[in-house]
């Protein structure tokens, strides 16, 4: 495997935790012996196909996955645990939100399941710039601001872990960009944000990377060492390489 030489991997105190985490669904394994660390105060993009275990490992760091085998910590904690709910936001792949209710009720409504006031609701449609559009129905709004509202109500209490699920998935370049300005502004807040996506040209956006197949974890590194190992200049020529390298191993 590809590890980065960076500090932050291996940190003494990481946001997640994560020792030998096995998941079987019916006979099939979604993820196999994975291990892996993430570090507090970064952007860590989780890459790879559809298909190849990326949701079930953020469900795995949220705490709503049941686990065959190993161990997730989450700042400091149990993946799940009572005591995350405040500290953990969540982004799921499909918007949770309700169209027949406005987008500040939407988010307050997020904040009392997260024991959050309506203050921090208002705090948190002011992030993702929605304050414009805080008394309009979820139901009138573009596809772009769907996402920012499903944003501010994962972002509701002011986590310290943010994990979301291909947040960008059928928006158009324009709003892709929009929504990763975001991202930073967060991360510069000092928030860690934990990001999936199948298009691996957004890996230029994280500091950190995990590249996954078939459930396992092929690489952990960084855009930049990416690239300079497998010296491909595109993302997505440099997945296909780390690919052909495990296969080849594997089959040697």
């Amino acid at each position: 495997m590809m590890i980065s030489s960076r500090d932050e991997f291996w940190g003494s105190d990481p946001a997640v935790e994560i020792e030998h985490l096995r998941v079987v669904r019916g006979k099939h394994p979604a993820i196999q012996d994975l291990s892996v660390r993430i570090a507090r105060g970064t952007i860590t993009g989780l890459l790879g196909p559809s298909g190849c275990g990326k949701t079930t490992l953020l469900r795995c760091i949220v705490g709503t996955q049941v686990l065959t085998g190993g161990r997730v910590d989450v700042l400091g904690s149990p993946a799940g645990s009572r005591e995350l709910r405040r500290r953990v936001g969540y982004m799921p792949q499909q918007a949770t939100i309700y169209d027949d209710l406005r987008v500040i009720d939407n988010v307050r409504y997020f904040a009392a399941l997260a024991g959050a006031d309506a203050r921090e609701a208002d705090d948190a449609v002011e992030a993702v710039d929605l304050h414009s559009h805080r008394g309009s129905y979820c139901a009138n709004l573009s596809g772009g601001q769907r996402a920012r509202v499903s944003l501010a109500c994962a972002l509701v209490g002011q986590p310290d872990l943010l994990v979301l699920d291909e947040p960008t998935i059928g928006l158009d370049p324009v709003l892709r960009a929009e929504l990763w300005q975001q991202f930073t502004a967060l991360a510069r807040r000092g928030t860690t944000l934990l990001v999936s996506s199948h298009v691996m040209d957004e890996a230029d956006h994280c500091g950190d990377l995990l590249l996954m197949r078939e459930g396992r974890l092929l690489a952990r590194t960084t855009p930049k060492r990416l690239r300079e190992e497998t010296g491909c200049s595109s993302m997505e020529e440099a997945f296909l390489s780390i690919i052909q390298r495990t296969t080849e191993r594997q089959a040697g």
